[in-house]
């Protein structure tokens, strides 16, 4: 389908003058950084230098003072706590972060991660009833609990107490937690707002560290955990969560965790690691566990404290991510044979199929969207039920549209972009008829055209070495911080095209007097008709590591014949 290029508005031209002045850096840098909100020397240092003095105070977070003393209280007293998280790479990582930080001080830390297909997202009651079976005095959510009344009352009502670490939007009713850590409570002054579940957890274990007067130097070691959940729950990578990231990702390169070491082994990844390098070749794999048999397998992988325990336990994901990818290629297969059989005109893509997989749905979901751009909803059965997974267009908001439809729906929750619900199989039909006529109402011809955000056009013969080290520096790339995106028109071929695999595309171009560079597609075999003559490129810089040696390369987005 054919993309619309958005070039975004070039920066002041004085503030880039400024800006190139006292940096003394290449101009399309200096436009680049204007771009993103950063004018003054000051913040360019900031910006390029993170520090992790630059960390908020962790009691500035509502309940922060409450939640480190009762947690000071229960390991000081050796209370047996429990720690509970989601089945996702930020709630594994964010048990295995306070497990493996916590278990240094007391020998009674347990953990819970709840069964994807018998329990459900969330805080469970089979996980209650286990710490209340097993005599835990607290409980400490991550990436789950805000809006977990009923099974927290359920744990208050047993004398148990709980801390909830969450960053999801809270409901009207809180649950009966002696503490509730989450900035996007209405009243939190905390200044940032955007940290994943598991920086909510690390900022509780730093109140504890500061209370306690404990050299957080042995915190800094699961910094790399925190990276992987900000890079895998695509929080905004900015502020706190850039700082984070940042000094994640150097402890991910240079002395890795066992476990996230096992990962990269095993994955064949190769250093330096970047944040899509996490997005891509780390986190499916911890994803995989949860979805293909249980998340149990991730957890205890990355809490291992010798690597040849890891890699064993990396072999077993790395086998489970393989089978996830082939369920993920078969049902997409299917999927889309059903949607080109359709051929209707509607504005929303619903499918079910009880024998789908309900670990994979959300992935199909977004495979589909690739080919036909529509807010889409996979569906399967899952204990008498039909539960799915929704995945939007950009800028808009399936969450709204189905929360329209609720009428028809046992259970639903998510965000703008991604959803997920569950509805008896009476209601399928009247759901589908209703969510269509729901979208529709609101859907624009702007929402149904892909876009490409382009920061700058530039000239091939731009890209140097230097060039991109600097570029390099604006990282880690991702939501909120994105990595530049760039435009040259009238490009040429030095060599003919070549199809990878059957459908990738390799070109060698240049443009005018610039060198020639190699160009990367992936998945654009059926590009080649754009690239006779002159033709208008939209990419990325990459390197190239191969045997030693180093190469600046483009990672190509789209394709045009030049006007």
């Amino acid at each position: 389908m054919d993309k619309k290029w958005v070039i975004k508005d070039k920066a002041d031209s004085k503030l880039v003058d400024s800006l190139q002045s006292s940096l003394r850096i290449d101009r399309i840098i200096c436009d680049l950084l204007a771009q993103r909100g950063i004018c003054t020397f000051e913040e360019a240092k900031d910006f390029f230098r993170p520090d992790l003095s630059s960390l908020h105070d962790p009691f500035e977070m509502k309940n922060m003072g409450i939640a480190v003393e009762r947690l000071t209280q229960a390991i000081f007293s050796d209370e047996k706590i429990l720690i509970y998280g989601d089945y996702d790479v930020d709630g594994t990582t964010s048990v295995a972060l306070a497990y493996g930080f916590l278990k240094s001080f007391s020998s009674n830390i347990f953990t819970y991660i709840p069964d994807r297909y018998t329990e459900g997202y969330g805080v469970s009651k089979k996980g209650m009833q286990w710490a209340i079976d097993h005599h835990v005095g607290l409980i400490i959510t991550l990436d789950c609990g805000i809006r977990a009344v009923e099974t927290i009352t359920m744990a208050a009502d047993n004398h148990i107490d709980t801390i909830v670490c969450d960053h999801h939007l809270p409901g009207p009713i809180l649950p009966p937690a002696v503490a509730i850590l989450d900035p996007k409570q209405h009243d939190c002054s905390y200044p940032y707002k955007e940290l994943s579940g598991c920086g909510i957890g690390y900022k509780l274990l730093e109140g504890f560290c500061v209370q306690n007067g404990i050299d957080n130097s042995q915190l800094l070691q699961y910094l790399d955990l925190v990276a992987v959940s900000i890079a895998s729950d695509i929080v905004p990578i900015t502020g706190e969560n850039r700082t984070l990231a940042y000094f994640g990702l150097k402890k991910l390169n240079a002395a890795p965790l066992p476990g996230l070491n096992a990962l990269i082994k095993k994955g064949g990844l190769q250093a330096p690691l970047s944040i899509s390098n996490v997005v891509f070749g780390i986190g499916p794999r911890i994803n995989a566990a949860g979805r293909i048999s249980h998340a149990n397998a991730a957890l205890n992988l990355l809490i291992q404290e010798s690597e040849p325990e890891a890699i064993v336990f990396a072999e077993k994901l790395n086998l489970e991510n393989e089978e996830r990818k082939s369920y993920d290629e078969s049902i997409t297969k299917e999927a889309l044979s059903l949607i080109a059989e359709d051929q209707s005109d509607k504005h929303t893509t619903v499918l079910y199929k009880k024998t789908w997989h309900k670990g994979i749905i959300g992935i199909v979901a977004s495979r589909c969207i690739e080919h036909y751009y529509k807010p889409t909803i996979i569906l399967t059965e899952s204990n008498e039920m039909i539960t799915g997974s929704a995945r939007s267009v950009d800028d808009f908001d399936i969450y709204s549209a189905i929360e329209a439809c609720s009428e028809h729906l046992e259970q639903f929750g998510g965000h703008k972009y991604a959803a997920g619900l569950t509805m008896k199989k009476s209601k399928l039909k009247e759901f589908k008829m209703l969510f269509e006529q729901k979208v529709s109402e609101c859907i624009t011809e702007e929402h149904k055209v892909q876009k490409i955000h382009i920061d700058l056009e530039i000239h091939l013969k731009d890209i140097t070495p230097n060039f991109n080290n600097i570029l390099k520096q604006m990282g880690p790339f991702g939501p909120g911080n994105m990595q530049p995106v760039f435009i040259s028109r009238g490009v040429e071929l030095k060599t003919e095209a070549r199809i990878l695999k059957e459908k990738h595309l390799k070109l060698a171009v240049f443009q005018g007097d610039s060198q020639v560079f190699d160009a990367i597609g992936f998945g654009m075999s059926d590009a080649t008709d754009k690239i006779g003559g002159l033709f208008d490129l939209v990419y990325t810089i990459d390197e190239n590591n191969f045997r030693g040696e180093t190469s600046l390369q483009l990672m190509l987005k789209d394709i045009r014949v030049a006007e």
